[in-house]
């Protein structure tokens, strides 16, 4: 199953929504590691060093960071970038889905944009 690292300002209410339906889902927020300030490449890194799949609403800064890591040969777990607009409960429902669907394995080095 896939484990998230949940970036500084992403939506709480999607995060407790996820976690209320799957209690088994793992979430570590940037702010509990002391990420809360870091760089996206600092984030990055860290989210490829414990595993974790990026949860983010950030559509500006985190894709090109993403994609020059990937290019650099470094490896990213995933990111899983939400639109600010989207509703809670859509988010909730389509999170769920790919956390439960897809493997670490078809996330890694990849960007993936929701909704779907």
């Amino acid at each position: 199953m896939i484990a998230f690292l949940v970036d500084q300002n992403f939506n709480e209410h999607i995060v407790d929504g996820m976690t209320r339906r799957d209690p088994a889902l793992e979430f570590i927020h940037v702010r509990d590691v002391d990420l809360a300030q870091a760089c996206d490449p600092v984030v990055l890194e860290w989210a490829a060093t414990h595993n974790l799949v990026l949860l983010t609403h950030d559509g500006r800064t985190v894709p090109p960071c993403a994609h020059t890591r990937v290019a650099a040969g470094l490896p990213i777990p995933g990111v899983f970038l939400v639109t600010d607009d989207m509703p809670v409960g859509q988010a909730i429902n389509e999170l769920l889905i790919a956390a439960n669907c897809l493997s670490q394995d078809e996330c890694k080095d990849i960007v993936r944009y929701f909704p779907l």
